[in-house]
């Protein structure tokens, strides 16, 4: 039996970094997952590696900031497996910036994709999820930046900070009428991934860099590896955690205790 059995799931930025993480460890305990990614070739070769590992997973494209995509998207996940009853909003950016760096639309764009995707798939899947009659879990990807300030980070920053906050708005609404949807955020610090090593390049650093500095000022001494915060997901995912709802869950290695 695994953890997941009996639910359906749309991970979004499935294609690397955390969102892989947590697609292979949802199929691995029994979820049927829909990868929703830009990256149509990254995508699918994930969908053959879960496939390859026995799980089921199927690759849909889907532009984040898109109202449109995530209609069809959802609708297509209703039609291939009959129901919906997680969603994890995983995708975004980051931008290695501070305030008088940050341009416009370096500012309109972070906001779209870390912040305004989360609101639009939040608000597609809640009658499918309705419709279910089923228990539900939304699952919000924000960041120890969306609880503290970062000076380079600052667009960044903000987008998450929106994330939190949005996080227990529906929470409270999904409750107050009665809904079966728990919404939850996850607080993710420092993980070896794309998202990471492109942080390094905008400060100047390689990886291997940046990873060394930023690991040095972790409490437990090593930064995070997606499969630390796809665990969390699938906590949060299944219903072991029916009483968790508009709630932050971070996993930093202790960067946010200090």
């Amino acid at each position: 039996m695994g953890r997941l059995d009996g639910k359906v799931a749309i991970i979004t930025g499935g294609a690397m970094g955390i969102g892989r993480g947590t697609v292979e460890l949802f199929a691995a305990e029994g979820a049927k997952v829909v990868l929703g990614d830009i990256n149509e070739e990254a995508g699918t070769a994930v969908v053959r590696a879960v496939a390859a590992a026995g799980g089921e997973a199927t690759f849909m494209k889907l532009d984040v900031t898109s109202e449109a995509d995530w209609r069809r998207v959802v609708d297509e996940t209703v039609k291939t497996y009959g129901k919906l009853t997680v969603l994890v909003n995983n995708a975004g950016i980051s931008l290695g910036h501070d305030v008088e760096e940050t341009t416009l639309d370096e500012w309109d764009l972070v906001m779209r994709v870390n912040a305004t995707s989360v609101f639009l798939g939040m608000k597609a899947v809640i009658e499918a999820m309705k419709a279910s009659g089923e228990p539900c879990s939304i699952v919000n990807r924000s960041s120890i930046d969306g609880q503290i300030g970062e000076a380079g980070l600052f667009a960044y920053c903000a987008s998450k900070g929106a994330v939190t906050i949005m996080t227990k708005s529906a929470a409270l609404a999904m409750g107050a009428k009665g809904y079966k949807i728990r919404v939850n955020s996850v607080h993710p610090g420092y993980v070896h991934t794309p998202l990471t090593e492109k942080e390094a390049a905008d400060f100047g650093l390689t990886p291997d860099e940046y990873f060394a500095k930023v690991g040095a000022q972790h409490p437990i001494g090593f930064i995070g590896e997606p499969v630390d915060i796809a665990y969390i997901d699938l906590f949060l995912a299944s219903d072991e955690s029916r009483w968790v709802t508009g709630a932050e869950f971070t996993a930093d290695g202790g960067w946010t205790a200090q």
